[in-house]
């Protein structure tokens, strides 16, 4: 696939296919550790110029109080944050209904087990045992324990997992987990800015998970993992690709208005933010945090720095009903809310097949070099998913 600039828009992916039947498998294509201790609270930042094809509006100079602020509010909700990915029952409704036996016609069954599946799938080549592994956002390093621990199960004993974060509370829960599992000579720990993140060497894998909407400097970042990269190197991705501030783009609102006019009154109780919202209200999660600060030029910058081996794309307004804002207002085992969640999905997935609806979450495989790409279906590819502000 060749790449592309500006807004990253070019014609056709390189031939795509899809795999036909349930046993189908998508093919797979150290820095030393800087205690906590040394580093700032708010780390100082090296100003970035916003590059002409990107809206000034949704970029924040990264010396800037305003950068600070938000640098600091992040810091501090994560800080006590021990279950990030803590979702409500009618999520796992939907997932395990839809997305899991979707998803196993590629060898997974979720997204953490598409990490696991590429690693393991790239580890299997003996030309791979000895593999650098970085984890860019990792948080409270959950789903590194959880991919280390198959891996030893598995036979491989000759990786290392380095997990970056901004976050010293959740490096150290991180740390801790490591230790307690008995697995702390598989990783290093480092606190750092990802904006300005500085590769010390060549990694086999490279994971993102549900990190890069959180980025500014994503130009810098796509720019620094390239250079980090093996010749024959992966980059995992599991993430939200939607408008920025995880708003709904307005296609998309008049998709969901009928839905929200049918949902019960206690359901439309936005449970984050403690309000009841009559008419759905397009809230911005970037006001005071990085949430979706650059959501929706993840894409195409993806599809200009990189070309993709696997892309699943999935997922607009059928989030609105099951994520944490208003899922814990449906009951997972009620017959009216789970037929409501159904045809709420149907809607979704025909208006991101034809076009109307754009996705916003995806899990994507990317390299350095030519390749051919498997798809989700055969209308979604990247180009094909990017929504043109």
């Amino acid at each position: 696939m060749k790449q592309i600039s500006g807004q990253g828009l070019i014609a056709l992916i390189k031939s795509a296919f899809q795999p036909s039947d349930k046993n189908s498998e998508a093919p797979p294509g150290v820095l030393p550790e800087i205690p906590a201790e040394v580093l700032p609270e708010v780390l100082p930042e090296v100003p970035s110029e916003a590059p002409s094809e990107v809206s000034p509006e949704v970029l924040l100079e990264e010396d800037s109080s305003e950068y600070a602020l938000k640098l600091q509010n992040e810091q501090s909700f994560y800080k006590d944050c021990t279950n990030v990915h803590d979702l409500p029952d009618i999520f796992h409704y939907w997932s395990n209904k839809y997305l899991a036996p979707d998803m196993e016609r590629f060898g997974f069954t979720n997204p953490d087990d598409f990490f696991a599946h590429f690693i393991k799938a790239y580890l299997a080549n003996p030309k791979h045992r000895k593999t650098r592994i970085v984890s860019i956002g990792s948080g409270n390093c959950d789903l590194e324990l959880k991919i280390s621990e198959k891996l030893v199960q598995w036979g491989f004993k000759d990786f290392i997992f380095e997990c970056i974060d901004i976050n010293k509370d959740m490096l150290e829960r991180g740390r801790e987990a490591v230790s307690n599992a008995g697995l702390a000579d598989y990783f290093l720990f480092n606190r750092g800015d990802f904006n300005k993140w500085i590769p010390s060497g060549k990694y086999g894998i490279v994971l993102v998970n549900q990190a890069l909407h959180h980025v500014t400097n994503l130009e810098g970042l796509f720019e620094s993992i390239k250079q980090s990269l093996e010749p024959e190197g992966l980059f995992l991705v599991s993430d939200m690709i939607g408008r920025n501030g995880h708003m709904r783009w307005p296609e998309a609102l008049e998709a969901l208005k009928p839905f929200w006019d049918e949902m019960p009154e206690d359901y439309r109780n936005n449970r984050l933010l403690n309000r009841y919202e009559e008419q759905y209200i397009n809230h911005d999660c970037s006001t005071e945090g990085f949430e979706g600060i650059r959501a929706q030029d993840i894409l195409p910058l993806l599809v200009e720095h990189f070309n993709f081996s696997f892309f699943y794309p999935y997922g607009n307004i059928v989030f609105v009903p099951i994520d944490r804002t208003f899922g814990h207002n449906f009951n997972a085992n009620a017959d009216w809310d789970r037929d409501f969640i159904d045809r709420v999905h149907a809607r979704d997935e025909a208006g991101l097949i034809s076009g109307e609806l754009k996705p916003t979450s995806m899990l994507a495989v990317l390299t350095c070099s030519e390749t051919d790409t498997v798809l989700r279906h055969p209308a979604l590819s990247p180009q094909h998913c990017v929504r043109i502000p």
